[in-house]
């Protein structure tokens, strides 16, 4: 063993030491805790507050989701809001109340139109995001949603929510019922 290196016995010695110091310091605190003194809390708190830089606080805003219902047929465009259950009505609005033809209810221009109305009413109610589904008519009718849906979709995105999932929940019957119009189809 050289010189420089310290002896076992003085290593032992400043552990045992530094132990002593810390079990007096835990028993201070401890004789402080038990006595209930608020004026040492506070000096306590208001050194540590002073050596130590303070955390800013942000406030992160609480994100509200929402469902948007988006029922597009060729003869109408429905945009209806509901909170995450399904259970309670946001905002509801269709192309047919933006328009005055019937034959533009359908039209991607009524449908943003109604998009923006219920982005409205949403955001003044606190949504912040929205999950989408999209239904056609389905069943025995079409499967494949009005032109409507799309523009419907953008405008939502638009209107400043955070976009979650878009699901096509249309109504595909694994048998169906019988279509209308009889065994030799409609005739014209």
């Amino acid at each position: 063993m050289s010189e420089s290196e310290p002896k076992v016995e003085e290593i032992d010695a400043a552990k045992a030491a530094k132990i002593e110091e810390i079990k007096a310091e835990a028993e201070k605190i401890k004789a402080q805790m038990q006595s209930g003194s608020k004026k040492d809390e506070k000096e306590s708190i208001e050194t540590e507050s002073k050596t130590q830089p303070q955390k800013e606080v942000s406030e992160e805003k609480k994100e509200k989701w929402g469902i948007a219902h988006i029922f597009s047929s060729y003869n109408n465009t429905i945009i209806h809001i509901t909170d995450l259950t399904g259970g309670e009505t946001v905002a509801i609005s269709s192309g047919g109340v933006h328009v005055n033809a019937d034959r533009y209810e359908s039209s991607p221009f009524a449908a943003m139109k109604a998009a923006k109305a219920v982005v409205e009413i949403a955001k003044t109610k606190g949504f912040t995001g929205l999950h989408i589904r999209v239904r056609a008519v389905g069943g025995v009718g079409s499967r494949v949603p009005g032109p409507g849906a799309q523009a419907s979709i953008r405008a939502l995105a638009r209107g400043g929510f955070k976009i979650g999932r878009i699901d096509d929940v249309t109504p595909i019957p694994h048998d169906t019922t019988r279509k209308k119009g009889g065994k030799r189809g409609r005739r014209v």
